[in-house]
């Protein structure tokens, strides 16, 4: 079992150890989000103590191992982060500050060629932004409607007196407009319920597949650090810009 699952066994014996306590309703019973003892005057009253409340982790560098396993395997990038830097720190032999040195490279890595993934999303973007905005003229604009029907349709239009208003216009431009925009609309009603039920089985065919390439391409470019927490750390990071990381240190 990888390290990253462990936090699952571990989070749901904690559970079991909180139901335990609340049901014998003693509110002193130290309780902890990982297996490491809570010093028994940690809580009095069911409230921290003030030694205790000092103790409180307020960087994601100052937490335990067994917290980090717990954040990262929630996904939680500055977890994901830390469970690359300790590694780092254990095969290179080396302080905290020179494995985040180390660590930025990492992530600068992670980043080449995203551009590249996120094109089709650009396009699928900009396809639907512009097609939405031309509609509005090559239905209810005479000049743009002239335009088209000169060359794609040719069909006869009414007199200019009956091209005064813009519903009009719309009227006229609707004999050819209509078969096209309906059509255009019920190919995405369809792809939009097809991409549902791809949800509902939990498929992302393009984004799962520039996923993987992104984290096996980190990976091999890294081969000395743990692949597990490198690919977790590739996937959650964003294909527009970089997740911004809260302080380290």
């Amino acid at each position: 079992m990888s390290l990253l699952h462990t936090s699952r066994a571990l989070l749901s014996k904690t559970s079991s150890i909180a139901r335990k306590a609340a049901t014998k309703h003693n509110f002193n019973v130290p309780r902890s989000f990982t297996n490491v003892p809570t010093p028994p005057d940690s809580f009095k009253d069911g409230k921290p103590t003030l030694q205790y409340a000092r103790a409180l982790p307020k960087t994601f560098a100052s937490m335990t191992n067994e917290q980090i396993l717990q954040f990262a395997e929630m996904q939680i990038p500055e977890a994901c982060r830390e469970c690359i830097v300790r590694d780092i720190m254990v095969v290179d032999q080396i302080e905290y500050d020179d494995a985040m040195k180390i660590f930025k490279k990492i992530a600068a890595t992670n980043r080449r060629g995203m551009q590249i993934y996120a094109l089709p999303f650009y396009t699928g973007f900009g396809a639907a932004f512009t097609g939405g905005i031309l509609s509005v003229p090559l239905v209810f604009d005479l000049n743009t409607v002239n335009w088209f029907n000169d060359k794609f349709v040719t069909a006869e239009m009414p007199p200019l007196e009956d091209l005064e208003r813009m519903l009009e216009v719309g009227s006229a431009s609707w004999s050819w407009m209509e078969p096209i925009l309906g059509q255009i609309s019920f190919f995405l009603l369809c792809m939009q319920f097809a991409r549902s039920q791809l949800q509902n089985l939990g498929v992302r065919p393009y984004f799962n597949w520039q996923r993987n390439m992104r984290a096996d391409y980190l990976v091999s470019q890294f081969p000395q650090y743990d692949a597990e927490f490198l690919r977790s750390y590739s996937i959650i990071d964003k294909i527009v810009e970089p997740h911004e990381m809260a302080v380290s240190i």
